[in-house]
């Protein structure tokens, strides 16, 4: 059995144009391509997609995941990995889920929540190997060691503040304005002073780096777990595009 580009990219919920990028790249040739042009899949291809989206889920690139499946060529061996990271973040969702139940109900009884039951859940070493992969052990050390210092009461502050900001950036681009706008680079700046107050972030004398900025506003629209906090993909877009004018300017 064989499906369209179309088929498959509502099925799974992307777009041709996506689809078309991933054949591009090497990571999801299609199974043959018809005397029209038309791109169509069978079922091992379509294993093949899965286990790309399944790693995009978790914040890889484009050429780290082409690394992952030229290496691992056993399907139901990788997927059974890519199974285990799901249910591990299937946990640590559920632990939070209870943690801000358990926050509500306290606050509706009149009651003050403490602390240390606040925050199962929200550890943000939990992408630990992410981070090393990206920019390094001595940064995953450093950012792991700055968050385990931080008292509960600094946590809540950072976490109100990362709150706000991306708050902020939401209403910004549901207002559709120019992101070399005064209020959108005010927004960029403010993003650029949160990152400074990261220990590990990859910096020059002056703070964040240039590359390292905008690949961050890269990563915000490339990663489904950063763009939902900016109001989705067109969002995010909007937050990398901000970004990259206040790098070219001040960086």
């Amino acid at each position: 059995m064989e499906w369209s580009i179309q088929d498959i990219a509502k099925l799974a919920g992307t777009t041709s144009r996506a689809l078309r990028h991933y054949d591009e790249r090497g990571l999801v040739p299609p199974s043959r391509i018809g005397d029209n042009g038309y791109r169509y899949y069978d079922a091992d291809v379509l294993v093949r997609l899965q286990r790309v989206l399944l790693l995009r889920e978790l914040g890889l690139g484009i050429p780290t995941i082409a690394e992952v499946m030229t290496g691992e060529r056993d399907d139901v061996h990788a997927l059974g990995v890519h199974l285990t990271w799901l249910r591990e973040e299937q946990g640590r969702i559920d632990r939070q889920i209870a943690s801000v139940e358990s926050t509500i109900n306290t606050l509706k009884g009149g009651e003050k929540p403490m602390a240390e039951n606040m925050f199962d859940g929200f550890d943000q070493t939990h992408y630990r190997a992410e981070v090393e992969e990206r920019w390094g052990r001595d940064a995953s050390d450093a950012s792991e060691a700055w968050w385990r210092g931080m008292s509960a009461a600094q946590k809540v502050d950072f976490q109100d503040d990362s709150v706000s900001l991306m708050a902020d950036w939401v209403d910004a681009g549901g207002r559709n304005i120019d992101p070399a706008s005064d209020e959108a680079q005010a927004l960029a700046a403010r993003q650029y002073e949160w990152l400074r107050g990261i220990p590990g972030v990859p910096e020059d004398a002056a703070g964040p780096t240039k590359d390292y900025f905008v690949g961050l506003g890269e990563m915000y629209v490339a990663d489904r777990r950063f763009a939902k906090n900016y109001g989705g993909e067109a969002g995010a877009g909007f937050v990398r595009d901000a970004m990259k004018v206040y790098a070219e300017r001040n960086l």
